[in-house]
């Protein structure tokens, strides 16, 4: 500390975060009465640039007693304490800034008060602790426990704060809210981009299956495939080390390929004793059923896995081809199929009956090289542009990492 500190300009301080600001536990309704309406910020509140999201804020009636020790203020700083997910740490942070009405903060959440607003700028202490979630400082005080992530308290408190004089502060403040806005400007032209290239490949997808060519007639998806069913109803035992087992979140519906980064695994004799319609092969397609349903997988290459209920499994006959059956569950005509059978309120299912009734074109197996032909020349191409696009805006957000560590380093 005393290091950083002599490398700092003349009049910046180094303190620790639990020293310059209080902290706030989160609101659990209660049973109490008298009660109060009140608006909860939630982790579903919290955006991932560091905004509070007020479409949504819940109202609850919540014991008056405990509201009044946890009522926000204008410029409070929430940190989201607990939640979090494989991508995505906890120890976000948002500034309220409403300055009326009532509101409170969850208990997967925190407040952070600055203890002198007359030395230091809330704007300024967000603008760190945002710099310091999205560098990764955070991601190393986490604990698991039950599959949610918790924020370790004691380690964020001892976060150390180059803290400049409070009209330096509010510069820096300026500077970084003038350039973020020109990023933020970069970014939603480049995300923009990648949204057309999507929509150009989905749009070039549908006029293929809708320009019927001669000779197609319309059959059910039973009568293309060899078999048509799902994964293990029953849940495996789990093991250290065997054989892949994947779910819906397994699936990236971006790029249409499973993720086994992140599976767990399932013993040799669990899989050996699974039917060989469980057992996906080269050729086979996968497709979501519930929930996400709708995303396809075709699998490319023989590697033992087995996938969860959650997850159909297309095997086509051997006069169809498999990409060109690919192509046909991804094109706007499936889909719509599966948005107009699919059931369920809160999550919504499309069951193998369903599957196995869709409206697919047939045709010769020369028709269906051709369209493969076609489509795979414009995938080629979008891929290219997703990849120019998607690398746009990774440049973008490490412009960002770089001018806010450049601030905070009294080099900006």
């Amino acid at each position: 500390m005393k290091n950083r500190q002599a490398q700092l300009r003349q009049g910046w301080e180094l303190k620790r975060l639990g020293d310059v600001c209080v902290f706030g536990n989160g609101l659990w309704s209660g049973k109490k009465p008298p009660f109060q309406r009140v608006g909860v910020i939630r982790n579903t509140n919290f955006t991932n640039d560091g905004r509070l999201d007020d479409a949504d804020i819940v109202y609850l009636e919540v014991e008056k007693s405990q509201f009044e020790k946890r009522k926000l203020q204008y410029g409070d700083i929430i940190l989201e304490k607990s939640g979090g997910g494989p991508k995505q740490p906890v120890g976000r942070v948002i500034i309220f800034d409403k300055k009326e009405g009532d509101f409170s903060f969850s208990n997967f959440t925190s407040v952070i008060r600055i203890s002198d607003p007359k030395i230091f700028d809330f704007n300024y202490l967000h603008r760190f602790l945002f710099f310091s979630y999205i560098s990764g400082k955070t991601e190393k005080m986490q604990s698991y426990s039950t599959g949610i992530r918790n924020l370790k308290f004691d380690e964020y408190k001892n976060i150390v704060i180059p803290i400049p004089p409070l009209k330096e502060q509010q510069r820096i403040v300026s500077i970084l809210d003038e350039t973020f806005a020109s990023i933020a400007k970069a970014k939603a032209n480049a995300e923009q981009n990648l949204k057309n290239t999507k929509e150009l490949f989905e749009s070039y997808l549908h006029s293929v299956f809708a320009n019927k060519g001669e000779g197609w007639v319309m059959v059910k998806l039973s009568e293309l495939a060899l078999n048509i069913s799902d994964g293990d109803h029953m849940p495996p035992p789990k093991t250290k080390s065997g054989i892949p087992f994947i779910t819906i979140s397994n699936i990236n519906k971006e790029n249409y390929q499973i993720d086994f980064s992140d599976t767990f695994t399932v013993s040799q004799e669990y899989f050996q004793k699974l039917k060989k319609n469980r057992k996906p092969r080269k050729g086979d397609l996968l497709y979501t059923v519930t929930g996400s349903y709708g995303i396809p997988v075709l699998i490319e290459t023989n590697k033992d896995f087995c996938f969860q209920r959650h997850i159909g499994l297309i095997r086509p006959k051997e006069n169809i081809n498999s990409k060109w059956l690919f192509y046909w569950v991804l094109s706007p005509q499936a889909l719509a199929q599966a948005n107009d059978k699919a059931t369920g309120t809160a999550q919504k299912t499309v069951s193998l009956n369903v599957l196995r009734n869709f409206n697919v074109p047939k045709m010769t197996i020369i028709q269906q090289q051709s369209i493969v032909q076609k489509v795979d020349a414009l995938s080629t191409e979008c891929k290219k542009l997703k990849s120019i696009y998607q690398q746009k805006i990774n440049d973008l957000e490490e412009l960002k990492k770089s001018i806010l560590q450049k601030a905070f380093n009294s080099e900006l």
